[in-house]
């Protein structure tokens, strides 16, 4: 279960070009549980056909205030007190600007004004737009009002210039939306969560890594803190947003990685290893960048430190959840390594295939403990998380129960 399971979204899409990824983020709502109603300004209809949103939501596409049929029941009061969320996305600067003089001069703002439920918007406009006096101001005034913002993102624009303005994308707008419905599973519980890949310098300038890009780790930290724990997220080199509500420390190494989490694995109740840690390093990294010269060239390698073991080793372990990334005999080599590192729970998925694993947004998990097991997916990481941690979070109740209260 997911905290959009069952919740009703009413997707606003406004104006402009990143009107083209809602309709993937119809479909990843859709995902996570949501059942979705897309209302569409004039200006949308310009970018993307109502058409193309009513095939991805499975519901009528509503674009007219003054709609015959709709107003015979008061169409617009209708979905207004059916939405749990309204989600505008992309929000316009037009828009922002409405709403933030309180005008109803079309259904969405209509609605916006007759609704109950939270309202969120994620910007997406020019640079320039977004950071004009008037635009802050407008955002400030529907922050006053409880509005949630998300966003925006820092990037290439559409219109050639780089900068704040870029609508967050899809999965992250389901993430932000999913906070507002925080579970209690966890609630009272201290996680330690491990994500993305480590690098291990050769020089100045070269690194050994991997294809890690820590999606799946910054997932469960997010599931994690809405089931309601208190989280900290130890985060090798990876371009992703803090999850809200988490606490981050960043990290590069594998040995820096291992130091962060033994100063923090004392407080914590669960141990979430879900980084790709390089199991070896550059016995002597070059002080400076190594020339081309010769045909060949060796390194030397020596073993990093087990980060997963020495958590399960300690006297008094958390609650401990490896994960095994495998290209062959998955199931078998993820039970080798939990009965080898005594962990509480391992999560199996293949890497090295398009459907799943690293670089992917889409994930399916083999997840196994003493004496049972789950599989979970193929679904989107964001979704695939949040049924982990519910997993982790009754397994963890499970064994306190039975040892008598937390550790």
């Amino acid at each position: 279960m997911t905290e959009l399971d069952g919740k009703n979204i009413l997707l606003g899409v406004t104006g402009g070009i990143a009107a083209y990824k809602s309709a993937d983020l119809v479909r990843r709502l859709r995902d996570a549980g949501a059942d979705v109603r897309v209302v569409m300004t004039r200006g949308a209809e310009e970018f993307v056909r109502p058409l193309t949103y009513q095939a991805v939501s499975g519901n009528p596409v509503h674009t007219s205030l003054l709609d015959p049929d709709a107003e015979a029941a008061m169409g617009h009061i209708e979905l207004a007190r059916w939405a749990d969320a309204v989600l505008i996305a992309p929000a316009s600067a037009d828009v922002i600007a409405r709403l933030a003089q309180g005008l109803a001069d079309d259904l969405l703002t209509t609605l916006c004004l007759a609704t109950e439920a939270p309202l969120v918007l994620a910007p997406a406009m020019n640079r320039i737009m977004w950071a004009h006096p008037a635009t802050q101001a407008n955002v400030a005034r529907l922050r006053e009002r409880s509005a949630t913002i998300l966003g925006p993102g820092a990037g290439d624009q559409a219109c050639g210039e780089v900068g704040d303005g870029r609508m967050l994308e899809p999965l992250e707008l389901v993430a932000g939306l999913a906070a507002l419905f925080p579970g209690t599973e966890l609630t009272g519980t201290r996680v330690l969560i491990t994500a993305g890949p480590t690098r291990e310098a050769i020089d100045p300038v070269r690194y050994i890594s991997n294809r890690s890009s820590g999606r799946m780790g910054f997932a469960l930290a997010a599931a994690a803190a809405r089931a309601g724990a208190r989280v900290t997220l130890v985060a090798g080199p990876v371009t992703l947003a803090t999850p809200a509500g988490v606490e981050r420390v960043d990290v590069e190494s594998a040995q820096q990685m291992h130091e962060a989490v033994m100063e923090r694995v004392d407080a914590c109740d669960v141990f979430i290893a879900c980084a790709a840690v390089a199991d070896y390093r550059v016995a002597t990294p070059a002080e400076a960048k190594i020339k081309k010269q010769d045909a060949d060239m060796e390194l030397a390698l020596v073993r990093n430190p087990d980060i997963l073991a020495d958590v399960a080793a300690r006297q008094r372990p958390p609650f401990t959840v490896g994960f095994a990334a495998e290209t062959h005999a998955m199931q078998a080599h993820a039970e080798d390594k939990r009965r080898r590192k005594g962990l509480d729970m391992i999560a199996a998925n293949w890497v090295g295939r398009p459907e799943g694993g690293f670089d992917t947004e889409d994930n399916a998990l083999e997840v196994t403990w003493e004496g049972g097991g789950i599989s979970l997916g193929p679904k989107a990481k964001t979704r695939l998380a949040a049924e982990l941690v519910d997993v982790v979070a009754d397994r963890y109740r499970q064994k306190t129960a039975h040892a008598g209260g937390p550790a």
